[in-house]
């Protein structure tokens, strides 16, 4: 080949020349062209920004650590040495240039599989790269690219851009700086906003969405009489100061959070002592406690908050999610169920706080969005010291306090426990002198689980009896065991069961109660000639009545005829016994024992022999000593306890701590510490390394709440504005990720976020709500009317860019409080406790059995409901209220024929309808059917009725009764649908 040109000249053509293939030499660190004779280096093939970016786009999908096909992987230059794809310095032999290159020109390669090729220069970049020595950095780690990166929107700081100013708009949209930016965008898609609403409606509007309960007659004729200046503003304070307040947001949080009353999966035990966390969050937003240490306290209150019980409690929401409490006892599983608990708190704290689904991360980089695997196993490092359950919580004056009053009993109890320890020495040494004496005598076998039979002379029997005189588990109890057969054999050669139930054979014995299934352990199980299922005895006895009178000379029972219960308590044995025989119930025979036996374990055997070698005088001395005792533990019992509190306990985990391939513990890679997302790390500094897995948390809570950090911020304000509007400027309030909505007002999400997190001394909020709810709301955005125009619904459907203030359904808890309250029946006492709304069963598994009636002990504010997982409540369930196994960031608004018959049907609906129809009477008397029905009108929709409603009602209510009016206006549309 030869080049034209001066020799400077010639020199760029050879390197253009070079990357695109044309000519070529080696060299130990770059690329060789002669030209005329001299020697040109051309700079070396950059491996993370040339050849990197093809692996990751190209190859990475399938040939990664934990998805790594073909067993090969391509993520970091140790994976593909090991590989033995790839022959440094021979482009020809390797593996890795082969199967990316066609065979044929008009045939694809054999890779990758999926996407397009490899085009022929990205070719020449992996040959010249393999020739030149495939030199990869060892700090140079390949990720298969997210669908986002680092320049997503939500990922960008916080803009801090002014309202637009928009001259042309109506002069009262001009100054409030919501609304700047609202009809800015109105005007930019051909729209106008619409007029405000009415009086009525606004103070509806209002009070529902701060408080989740309609305001009273009188509240809402003062306010459509206030035509002093700021009426509008006083009404939004005083409904701030409101308690209800936190009643109805804290309910909000708790929906994002998955707060529930029960513990989830197979067992689904109920959880009684959570309650305070949902006290403290609604007294929190009754507070207005900023939220960023609002923040701090539930990631990291057992931290900062010392022995303040007001701050400890917080910690709920790191235990409040679901967690399977089986206990598998299979070392891998349970590795597995305690990965996925961990998963639950992150999940929970990431989606709640910065509306990102971390949880994609755990068995491979985030498909979508710029989150490391690292990251979220950074993130489980920092988590992995909570465990689910209760905690003592108290001050440290209290436990000082509650240790004094117990010193003189513990005292007095270590006493006499010790006296008790010197007399069962006495005898214990006692019987040790005399063992082999006594167990000569025990001649027989042990009896067995699976088959103990016993033997006797023919005997005349219509009842046979076993008396248990000990326990497999305690030689000292006589109930708690198992028995899954016994059988009552005839005399003679063709012997027969003739205590089966088949044979007319009956059993009677007092079992344990499952309340959620009454005859789970029956004494009927001993009889029905099936191994497996079997009574459990709260009795020392099982009799078994036969049809007639037998001669029967052989018994036989067992509690695990099949031997598969293994060695656990499933299938425990009686350890003492007697067989006994009567033929009319009264007179009772022995016919034989277990005395001769050999003991069935070593607790059997100790006390055999202390009981054959104690006196008369030491029995008794030991049974007072005992009953002291006892008595000094009921007094210790009576000291009142601290509270014990769900609010997880925290431990120092041992490390170090892996990122787990493919999400399976049993595959640790490489170590992880604890820290933050790395995917901020140029806006938000990543939180510091702690000593402490507390401290862990802590500085978690500290960089979700940094003011550098913009995620926090955005998701809290639309959050908020979604609870105002009904749908968030981003739709999907907790992913703010590629997978999400992206915003439709983003300059008003950013400028409300930037207000609410400015410290109040620079004219922010310092991250209180209650002036970002005063801000939203005397705009005339909010104030708008929800009247509906067919040009504007042809752009813009769903409202979205607020044209008109969107229509929507009461949730489910505002349906029945609002029934509650119109009829005068809702309790408004706060705090405590639960109530619920179904009958609480459990025994292996819990059931929630939905109460047909609901009494006045349930008539509460719907927020105190205890609320279960996987349990369905009558309106609740049916008006969409969410079940806390999962997150529920926005409540869905279904439409069924199952609410029509509840509103309807159900008995709550009919006790509310009559409790109505009773108020009415009350207010307005019995005999003015016209003044009935507008007071009906004006409790359950806050106006009077028209005309034709006053006549047509009226009319119905004479016709029908007052109940069924009241019943009608419970169903109307107008009742569950807020303007």
């Amino acid at each position: 080949m030869r080049v034209f040109g001066c020799r400077s000249t010639r020199v760029l053509i050879a390197i253009v020349l070079t990357t695109c293939g044309t000519v070529r030499g080696r060299a130990d660190d770059a690329d060789v062209v002669k030209v005329d004779g001299a020697k040109v280096d051309v700079v070396k093939i950059d491996f993370a920004k040339q050849v990197g970016p093809i692996l990751e786009h190209h190859c990475l999908k399938c040939h990664k650590p934990g998805n790594a096909k073909g067993d090969l992987s391509l993520a970091t230059a140790a994976d593909l040495r090991e590989s033995g794809a790839l022959s440094p310095g021979s482009p020809d032999e390797s593996y890795l240039l082969e199967i990316v290159t066609p065979a044929d020109e008009n045939e694809p390669p054999e890779m990758p599989k999926e996407g397009d090729p490899l085009t022929a220069a990205q070719r020449d970049v992996l040959r010249r790269w393999i020739a030149g020595g495939a030199d990869w950095p060892a700090a140079v780690v390949l990720r298969e690219p997210s669908l986002a990166d680092g320049s997503w929107w939500s990922l960008q700081p916080l803009a801090d851009a002014d309202p637009p100013e928009v001259p042309d708009a109506p002069a009262d949209w001009r100054t409030h700086p919501v609304d700047r930016f609202i009809v800015a965008t109105l005007r930019e898609k051909g729209l106008q906003p619409s007029s405000q609403a009415s009086r009525r409606d606004l103070i509806r509007r209002a009070t529902y969405d701060l408080l989740g309960l309609p305001p009273t007659p009188e509240e809402t004729a003062a306010f459509e009489a206030d035509d002093a200046p700021g009426a509008w503003e006083r009404l939004i304070d005083r409904l701030l100061e409101s308690p209800h307040y936190g009643e109805r947001w804290g309910r909000h949080w708790l929906d994002v959070i998955r707060f529930g009353e029960s513990r989830g999966f197979e067992r689904n035990e109920i959880i009684n002592n959570a309650w305070p966390f949902r006290d403290y969050v609604i007294g929190s937003f009754n507070d207005d406690k900023p939220f960023d240490q609002f923040v701090r306290e539930q990631l990291a209150g057992d931290v900062i908050g010392g022995d303040d019980r007001a701050v400890a409690v917080a910690t709920t929401f790191l235990v409040c999610g679901p967690y399977d409490d089986v206990g598998n006892q299979d070392p891998a599983q349970a590795a597995q169920i305690r990965a996925n608990t961990i998963d639950d708190i992150i999940r929970g704290t990431m989606e709640a706080c910065i509306g990102l689904t971390v949880g994609c991360a755990r068995c491979h980089d985030h498909k979508f969005d710029p989150i490391h695997q690292t990251d979220y196993y950074a993130l489980y490092a920092t988590f992995a010291g909570v465990t689910h359950g209760s905690r003592e919580v108290g001050t440290a004056e209290q436990r000082q306090r509650r240790t004094e009053q117990l010193a003189p009993l513990t005292k007095s109890r270590d006493e006499l426990q010790g006296q008790i320890n010197v007399f069962e020495k006495t005898i214990g040494e006692r019987a040790d002198a005399k063992a082999a004496d006594i167990a000569q005598h025990w001649t027989r076998p042990p009896l067995q689980r699976t088959s103990t039979e016993e033997t006797f002379e023919p005997t005349a029997a219509k009842f046979v009896r076993l008396v248990v005189e000990g326990a497999e588990n305690d030689p000292r109890s006589r109930s708690g065991y198992r028995v899954d057969e016994f059988e009552v054999w005839t005399d003679g050669e063709d012997s027969r069961n003739v205590a089966l139930a088949s044979a007319g054979g009956r059993a009677t014995g007092r079992s344990r109660v499952a309340q959620d299934f009454a005859d789970a352990y029956s004494a009927d199980l001993t009889i029905d000639g099936r191994f497996g299922a079997r009574w459990i005895a709260s009795t020392p006895d099982l009799t078994i009545e036969l049809a007639d009178v037998q001669t029967i000379s052989r018994v036989t029972f067992s509690s695990d005829r099949k031997g598969d219960a293994g060695s656990n308590g499933v299938a425990a044995f009686v350890s003492e016994y007697r067989i006994e025989t009567s033929t009319d119930g009264e007179e009772w025979k022995a016919v034989a024992d277990s005395h001769d036996r050999q003991p069935v374990n070593e607790a059997h055997r100790r006390y055999r022999l202390e009981q054959a070698v104690i006196t008369k005088e030491q029995r008794r001395k030991l049974s007072d000593l005992r009953k002291q005792l006892g008595e000094i533990n009921r007094q210790i019992a009576q000291v009142p306890a601290l509270p014990v509190w769900w609010v997880g306990s925290f431990t120092r985990p041992a490390g170090p701590f892996h990122v787990f391939v493919g999400g399976d513990p049993q595959k640790p890679g490489d170590t992880v510490t604890p820290a933050s997302l790395t995917l901020l790390k140029d806006v938000a500094p990543p939180s510091a390394e702690m000593a402490t897995p507390g401290q862990s948390r802590a500085a978690l809570a500290e960089w979700l709440v940094d003011p550098h950090n913009p995620l926090s911020p955005r998701v809290l304000t639309n959050r908020v504005w979604q609870n105002h509007f009904g749908t968030g400027i981003v739709a999907t309030p907790s992913d703010f990720g590629a997978m999400g909505e992206p915003p439709t007002h983003p300059q008003l999400l950013d400028w409300l976020a930037r207000r609410l997190i400015t410290p109040e001394a620079e004219g922010g909020f310092g991250w209180r709500l209650k002036p970002l709810h005063k801000l939203i709301m005397m705009s005339q955005t909010y104030q708008q009317s929800t009247a509906p125009r067919e040009a504007a619904l042809s752009i813009d459907a769903g409202s979205r860019l607020l044209w008109r203030f969107p229509p929507r359904r009461l949730s489910a808890e505002e349906i029945r409080d609002t029934m509650l309250q119109i009829t005068g029946n809702l309790d408004t006492a706060m705090g405590g406790p639960g109530f619920r709304l179904y009958r609480y069963l459990q025994d292996n598994v819990a059931t929630y059995v939905p109460l047909e009636k609901h009494g006045p002990e349930t008539y509460r504010r719907a927020v105190y409901h205890q609320n279960a997982r996987a349990s369905q409540v009558d309106l609740m369930s049916d008006f969409d209220c969410p079940d806390p196994a999962f997150a529920a960031p926005r409540r869905s608004a279904t439409t069924t024929p199952l609410q029509a018959l509840t509103l309807m049907n159900h008995s709550f609906t009919l006790d509310m309808a009559a409790a109505l129809a009773e108020r009415i009477e009350l207010d307005v008397g019995a005999d003015d059917s016209s003044a009935q029905a507008e007071h009906g009108f004006v409790l359950a929709f806050g106006r009077p009725p028209a005309p034709a409603e006053r006549v047509a009602s009226a009319g119905l209510i004479e016709q029908h009764g007052l109940p069924a009016f009241c019943r009608v206006l419970l169903n109307a549309n107008e009742f569950v649908y807020l303007q």
